[in-house]
């Protein structure tokens, strides 16, 4: 079906009807484990949803392998639960095919960054303008608890009794160093501060990546406690927005400077002659995408763990510049049916 003909469709369907969260839930059995972040995750997907000036039937779900790629069974619109990693390929062609669509593409730390590595960086690194969500639960969970490319130094677990040796994966390190135009970091229990997230990703133009701090409490509880505990967040996070101060604390009197050697460091305001003034400021469309790259390093307790929009910048899609070009090639080479029977070698039959 041409891209032509489907907005045909949508033009006649009319004026997008007043959706409500409901409308985007499918009749079909929530079968994740009591407790799991996903569900928080998935409530916050419907809720934005429904508050987008988009018809559902323009929403695709795309999926991979492992727990959250369960999500497109739970969603009422169109989707796919495709295979281990290859989700961004999927997306890839549904983008192509249908550049209006919206893609939302939903994984996990296993299925992205390590099977699926590969597909990820392109896709990232291609611009397609697509949303990615990584659920970040630091474990495999569908397969029963085995360490995953993101879980720490030392983990025990089924496949690591004596703790891990692997020197783990930081995913925003992998979004901004393939070029992603777009990288956030959001938590499954902050549902305020994760509808913000997603609508800034949607809103973007370009390769969404949003890292989701997700807890898996059967086979790696509380992962995330000491960072994402709302008794804690004032002191182990800072909360990201453009144009304003790294500023972070229950006092908001902390920040973030950069020390002499270059590193990312804390202060406090008030002392060692540190004043607001002091406290970087959030850029994310900056140039350089190494304060970025930066900020996306800090593990607490080494410093406050940045959540927010780390970096949004501007560059064309993918989809957009082959369309492009296919139209070029088509200008360039109109048919000439005559032309083309006589072209080469030919020759008269007589009888």
């Amino acid at each position: 079906m041409s891209v032509t003909h489907l907005d045909e469709i949508r033009a006649q369907r009319g004026e997008k009807p007043d959706y409500k969260k409901a409308d985007f839930s499918s009749d079909q059995e929530v079968r994740w484990c009591p407790g799991c972040g996903d569900y928080a995750i998935l409530a916050s997907v419907q809720k934005l949803l429904s508050t987008l000036p988009v018809h559902k039937e323009d929403h695709v779900f795309i999926s991979g392998i492992g727990c959250s790629s369960r999500f497109p069974y739970y969603m009422d619109t169109y989707g796919f639960h495709t295979i281990h990693g290859r989700a961004p390929a999927f997306a890839s062609g549904a983008k192509i095919q249908n550049p209006n669509l919206n893609v939302w593409i939903i994984t996990g730390d296993g299925d992205s960054l390590s099977i699926g590595g590969n597909h990820l960086i392109h896709l990232l690194r291609r611009n397609f303008n697509v949303n990615l969500l990584l659920f970040n639960n630091r474990i495999y969970g569908l397969t029963k608890g085995q360490y995953s490319p993101t879980s720490e130094q030392g983990k025990k677990t089924k496949s690591s009794p004596m703790g891990s040796i692997d020197h783990p994966f930081n995913p925003m390190d992998v979004a901004i160093g393939a070029g992603a135009t777009f990288v956030a970091r959001s938590f499954d229990i902050d549902p305020k501060h994760l509808a913000a997230t997603l609508r800034a990703a949607w809103e973007h133009k370009g390769a969404s990546f949003v890292e989701i701090y997700q807890n898996c409490n059967i086979f790696n509880d509380k992962a995330f406690e000491n960072v994402v505990n709302k008794s804690v967040r004032a002191e182990t996070q800072v909360r990201l927005e453009a144009g304003k101060p790294m500023l972070y604390g229950a006092e908001n009197n902390k920040g973030l400077v950069v020390s002499r050697d270059g590193r990312i460091t804390e202060a406090v305001i008030g002392e060692n002659g540190v004043t607001e003034d002091d406290i970087l400021v959030h850029n994310p469309a900056a140039d350089n995408p190494g304060l970025a790259l930066n900020l996306g390093r800090i593990r607490y307790p080494d410093g406050p763990e940045a959540f927010g929009v780390l970096r949004k910048i501007e560059r064309p899609c993918y989809e957009d510049q082959l369309i492009e070009q296919v139209m070029q090639a088509k200008e360039a080479r109109k048919p000439d049916l005559n032309a083309a029977i006589h072209k080469g070698y030919t020759w008269t039959v007589e009888g």
